[in-house]
């Protein structure tokens, strides 16, 4: 119990604290014009009130990534803790705070051109290729877990409710896609924002008020799977960095921030849109490993129980009925809105690629109906099997960390560049270097199994897997070096 309100306390201190020094590094310019301003065209390019969009950008990363993932990761036990707290103040709230503004500073680019400006044009090319990709899947995963939670709340038994949920959802993603974001997005938004807070606030309540709060383990750093001998995935290190996503650092969390990069009014709202939005998404992690690990004890058990049995049916007992379908709401309302501006993301990542204006309604239809056409087939492709919705969730959550890994290594090349403290970036980066590299070595559905095949053991895989990931962070730390101080022309905007 101590534990979770502790890591409570430190989020919210990180972002008073550590916030204002990430802020303090950037330098914003309060009096400058931003492209909400400068660039309006009522389509993307709209500005907004902070508040709204502080609420707009918590629903666009809060997709299952913090919900899903902190119940899977609760499985380790109390260790999940300590990697959101420190993970989100020290790296994932620095990543959105460092690509939102460096966004701003470039006229709303996308993520993957702000990746081309500071790393070069081989990293640009690969960045527009993997940022889609990503959200493409993201869209996929987002379109079907919702419907799961739906299901498993309303008609467990009925195939034809899921399949009707799913056409509605998809129909929902298409004009959201498509409308300008004040028309839809930032009507709605607001009101999801709102029952989603309501639902935390209501779990965590009645955590306490059932005493279940006392059954939380307090903080250790051992791990607690009870698989951790004879599964090589159910390592702390770095697989529990893999599963709790979104609720720690979360490159998805790039791709959203332009969007509202272009909404926002003024500069000094950055670090209260972008830091806080990741502090918030990182306090409903906590309260949802807290909530798995209270009413269902999950920690140290042979099995996980499903995630979305533990959402639908931690809610209802909680909260009852009312209460129940209000949290369950929140909870449906996060991969939704974190859906729907995937594929607006994806759509505005390819036109910004080529330069494409998307202004006119038949520009963005052509760039959308594609990409929903690969998503419904996806769609369709994961619903086939169990087995195939986790492939696709596993490879989301890899190229989620590893497209955290690029923006921290952009951010820092931008930092370096202007003279400015890069380690704010420059840590976090080197470290999820190795996360992410380790884990492509040692995951079943990565290279696992073939140097497995090398090695002619898991303990050997494991060992191999963290040491390139070492070798490729201490390589690209001593790249680094020369970017440091070095002001090209033409190619930092400070």
């Amino acid at each position: 119990m101590i534990s979770f309100i502790i890591g409570v306390a430190a989020l919210i201190l990180g972002y008073l604290v550590y916030g204002k020094i990430a802020e303090k590094i950037f330098v914003v310019k309060p009096g400058a014009k931003t492209p909400a301003l400068r660039l309006s065209d009522g389509v993307d390019f709209v500005p907004m009130d902070w508040k709204k969009t502080v609420l707009i950008q918590l629903l666009n990363i809060a997709g299952t990534g913090p919900i899903f993932g902190a119940i899977a990761g609760a499985l380790f036990g109390p260790a999940a803790f300590a990697w959101i707290v420190f993970g989100c103040i020290f790296a994932g709230a620095v990543h959105d705070y460092f690509c939102g503004m460096l966004s701003v500073r470039h006229d709303g680019a996308s993520i993957s051109e702000i990746v081309g400006k500071y790393l070069g044009r081989g990293p640009l090319y690969i960045m527009r290729v993997f940022s889609v990709v990503l959200l493409i899947f993201v869209g996929v995963v987002f379109v079907t877990t919702p419907a799961q939670v739906l299901r498993t709340m309303f008609a467990p038994e009925s195939v034809t409710f899921y399949y009707i949920v799913l056409a509605a959802i998809i129909a929902y993603y298409i004009l959201a896609t498509l409308l300008p974001i004040d028309k839809l997005i930032g009507r709605i938004y607001p009101v999801f924002g709102a029952c989603l807070l309501i639902m935390a606030v209501g779990l965590t309540v009645m955590m306490f008020v059932s005493g279940e709060i006392t059954r939380i383990p307090e903080f250790s750093l051992v791990n607690l799977r009870p698989d951790k001998g004879s599964n090589i995935m159910a390592h702390i290190f770095p697989f529990l960095f893999i599963t709790i996503a979104c609720g720690a650092i979360s490159g998805f969390h790039a791709t959203q921030s332009p969007m509202m990069a272009r909404c926002l009014k003024n500069e000094a709202e950055g670090r209260k849109v972008f830091y806080l939005a990741m502090i918030l998404e990182g306090i409903i992690a906590m309260i949802w490993a807290a909530v798995t690990m209270a009413h269902f004890n999950v920690v140290g058990a042979e099995t996980a129980v499903a995630a979305p049995v533990i959402v639908t049916k931690s809610s209802t007992d909680y909260m009852g009925l009312v209460g129940g379908i209000l949290a369950v709401f929140g909870v449906v309302a996060c991969p939704i809105t974190s859906g729907d501006t995937a594929f607006r993301s994806a759509r505005l990542t390819i036109a910004d690629g080529l330069k494409f204006d998307q202004r006119p309604i038949k520009n963005r239809l052509a760039v959308a109906l594609p990409l929903f056409a690969v998503g419904i087939l996806l769609v369709l492709f994961s619903l086939s099997s169990t087995k195939n919705f986790n492939i696709i969730w596993r490879y989301f959550a890899w190229s989620n960390q590893t497209l955290a890994t690029i923006g921290l290594w952009a951010a820092s090349a931008y930092l370096a560049k202007t003279g400015k403290n890069y380690w704010i970036t420059l840590v976090p980066a080197a470290f999820m270097t190795v996360v992410v590299t380790s884990y492509f070595f040692t995951a079943n559905e990565c290279l696992g199994p073939l140097v497995t095949g090398i090695t002619g053991s898991a303990n050997a895989t494991y060992t191999v897997g963290i040491v390139i990931g070492l070798a490729l962070s201490l390589l690209l730390l001593l790249l680094f070096v020369p970017l440091i101080g070095v002001k090209q022309k033409n190619s930092v905007k400070d």
